[in-house]
């Protein structure tokens, strides 16, 4: 049988590869609440509820901190090739510093609070690696499978 034709080569199959690629984000997303619920269910029946809240606390964090940190690479990307942007550099800056600022504050309110959910808040914050994992694991199935 003969060796399909590249992507590269073949507009088609660029197009379509193209088109799965750019829906890596979403997914991502996606995969990031699907692991939340799985997840925080587990560390409820395994851990308790202090960890579980913990970690959907972490999970929250981690989410809105993929969000932004998405928004600021975007925005440092538009002042580099000169778009025009919504926000000043300045608030760009602000905005990523702020991510920090925020996960700080809240690893100190759940040490306050409950230091048994301490736990479950770092493992929270580790969501956005394991949606990306999959993503990957996934990108990789479709490459082989179907030649994307």
């Amino acid at each position: 049988m003969a060796d399909p034709i590249p992507a590269e080569t073949d507009p088609v199959r660029a197009a379509e590869a193209e088109r799965f690629y750019s829906g890596a984000m979403e997914r991502v997303r996606r995969l990031m609440v699907a692991l939340c619920l799985l997840l925080s269910a587990a560390a409820w029946w395994r851990f308790g509820p202090r960890a579980a809240g913990g970690f959907v606390f972490g999970c929250v964090i981690a989410f809105v901190n993929f969000h932004w940190l998405k928004r600021a690479i975007g925005g440092f990307a538009d002042r580099a090739s000169g778009a025009e942007t919504r926000q000043s550099g300045q608030g760009i800056v602000a905005q990523f510093l702020l991510r920090y600022v925020l996960m700080a504050l809240g690893a100190y309110a759940i040490l306050t609070v409950s230091p048994a959910s301490l736990n479950g808040l770092l493992a929270g914050l580790f969501l956005p690696v394991a949606a990306i994992a999959c993503e990957a694991f996934y990108e990789v199935y479709a490459a082989l499978a179907r030649g994307v």
